[in-house]
């Protein structure tokens, strides 16, 4: 019983300061994941600092989609992704730029 009150208060804590985050989509961990992750720099940015780029920007989702179809650099230092990352279909590209977005609130 001990451990379970510690347990949930440190998931409250997250849920109320947002850092609560929706499940990675399939697509992200099986695609993007060779490149990227969700707090830190791997070969390409992070996905929360693709979030924080992109919040409040009017039409990020699809700015972002466009972005992983066509493949770039995008303004980041000494990164190229290739067009549609591993391979990626448009509902995933959809999925991932959504999920992506919906990161930095």
């Amino acid at each position: 019983m001990k451990s379970i009150i510690p347990c949930m208060i440190v998931a409250a804590s997250l849920v109320i300061s947002g850092t609560a985050l929706a499940a990675e989509p399939a697509a992200g961990k099986s695609k993007c994941n060779m490149c990227h992750a969700l707090d830190k720099k791997i070969v390409g940015p992070s996905f929360m600092d693709i979030s924080k780029k992109y919040k409040g920007v009017p039409g990020a989702v699809a700015k972002m989609e466009a972005n992983i179809t066509k493949g770039g650099a995008f303004g980041w230092k000494f990164t190229n992704m290739p067009p549609r990352g591993m391979g990626a279909n448009n509902a995933e590209i959809k999925e991932m730029a959504e999920y992506i977005a919906g990161l930095a609130k």
